[in-house]
């Protein structure tokens, strides 16, 4: 496999791959097979990042649970009938198989998906919903490329790239012509990075109708590869990718993608994981909207601080929700132990069950809610005439749930051994008061 270099001076220019006609071009070519999505304003997201005003266009709710489906109709339509005939395979980690599947299902073509292992089931399953043939090859997505690259070639069919296609590309503004027309005021738009398709087109969308627009691209950083691109003025692959967000676990980008995204994208920042997970928690909780972390990653950017947005007016692309509900709840648990809402404890107790009823009863009390109790392993340091219990307690603050634990300490029969507000999971404690 070619690493893929492309050099600064080999690059070619942004205005030979994607235009604001093409962007155009394309709107008028899916009016009607797309969701014209909602732009929703946080005041809570606001208020924690010091943004003026955040808005959040969410292409969580667009067809198929993300942008995908712009872009592979955009380019599936303009296939002559020839081509149209032997079908179309396509490489995905989940949301773009969606989109050809669907495209390919609205156009009557026969689609071949190839995913990687790490693709979630829901993914998998509602790409097969599509009416999709789905081949599930390789560890990381860079294999299922390869190896859809083969089928191609051996099975005479088109491919469909990702993300390094013209017609994708252009597809994917359309996005951000949306967000140009309802909030044509928009100081900043943070946008997720993973082989770049999406921040090209709205940054070449955005850009033809504000040059002074701030386009922003997000990255976990388990697959921060485009800033090290920008910095060296060629594209950088990584050796590996270390990230929840396996919708932006790209390991590079490509010749028209790393063209666009140098002439037209302002900067790059990365967040962790831990930050997708508060992100999440925080879309569910008060945007009441399910993102994916690849979809939340530019909220993640602006509640860790990764961008500078003190009072600007902000546009924030929630790109996908394609997340398995049990998933999304391991996320939200870690997203509520971050924001010091969520407190894991162990207790001894003098009985069980005897016990557990004066321990709900605390517990409510309190006005926490008691998330989860079950028996615990036993181990050398426990009393071996106690019960080792553990729990989890949710609550509105940090101080809130450690005054649930103290009205728990003062029970008869009951002992907190440990919890884990001694040692939160992450740094950021702040609660969201605010809607």
């Amino acid at each position: 496999m070619s690493d893929g270099r492309v050099t600064g001076e080999s690059a070619p220019p942004a205005s030979d791959v994607v235009t604001a006609d093409d962007v155009a071009d394309a709107h008028e070519r899916l009016d009607g097979v797309v969701h014209r999505t909602p732009l929703d304003s946080s005041r809570t997201i606001a208020d924690r990042c010091g943004a003026e005003r955040v808005d959040l266009k969410l292409e969580n709710v667009q067809r198929t649970g993300s942008f995908k489906i712009r872009g592979a109709y955009n380019a599936m339509a303009q296939l002559p009938e020839s081509v149209r005939e032997r079908g179309v395979v396509a490489s995905s980690a989940g949301n773009h198989a969606q989109g050809v599947a669907l495209a390919g299902d609205l156009l009557g073509i026969d689609t071949t998906i190839v995913v990687p292992e790490i693709t979630p089931a829901v993914k998998i399953d509602a790409t097969r919903g599509y009416g999709a043939d789905v081949v599930v090859e390789g560890d990381l997505y860079e294999e299922s490329y390869e190896h859809a690259l083969r089928l191609a070639d051996e099975e005479g069919l088109e491919f469909v790239h990702p993300f390094d296609d013209a017609a994708v590309i252009a597809g994917q503004g359309t996005v951000g012509r949306e967000i140009a027309a309802d909030a044509p005021d928009a100081d900043t738009v943070l946008v997720s990075i993973g082989g770049g398709g999406l921040i090209s087109g709205i940054a070449t969308a955005m850009k033809a109708r504000d040059p002074d627009v701030r386009v922003v691209g997000v990255q976990p950083e388990g697959a921060a590869h485009a800033k090290p691109s920008l910095e060296a003025d060629e594209i950088r692959m990584l050796s590996e990718v270390d990230t929840v967000a396996e919708g932006i676990a790209d390991a590079r980008l490509l010749e028209r993608t790393f063209a666009v995204v140098r002439d037209r994208v302002d900067d790059v920042v990365s967040v962790d994981d831990t930050d997708l997970a508060v992100a999440a928690t925080v879309l569910a909780e008060r945007a009441k909207t399910v993102a994916e972390p690849a979809g939340a990653a530019p909220v993640a950017a602006l509640l860790s601080g990764a961008v500078d947005v003190e009072g600007e007016r902000v546009a924030a692309v929630v790109s996908g929700g394609n997340v398995g509900l049990s998933e999304h709840a391991e996320l939200t648990r870690v997203g509520m132990q971050v924001l010091g809402r969520a407190v894991e404890a162990r207790l001894e107790l003098d009985g069980w069950p005897a016990v557990l009823g004066d321990l709900s009863e605390a517990v409510a009390d309190a006005g926490a809610e008691l998330d989860s109790v079950e028996r615990a392993a036993r181990t050398a340091a426990d009393a071996p005439n106690r019960v080792p219990v553990e729990i989890r307690l949710d609550g509105s603050g940090p101080d809130h749930l450690a005054e649930a634990l103290d009205s728990l300490s003062a029970l008869d029969g009951v002992d907190v051994v440990s919890h884990s507000l001694d040692k939160p999971a992450g740094e950021s404690t702040e609660s969201f008061e605010s809607s």
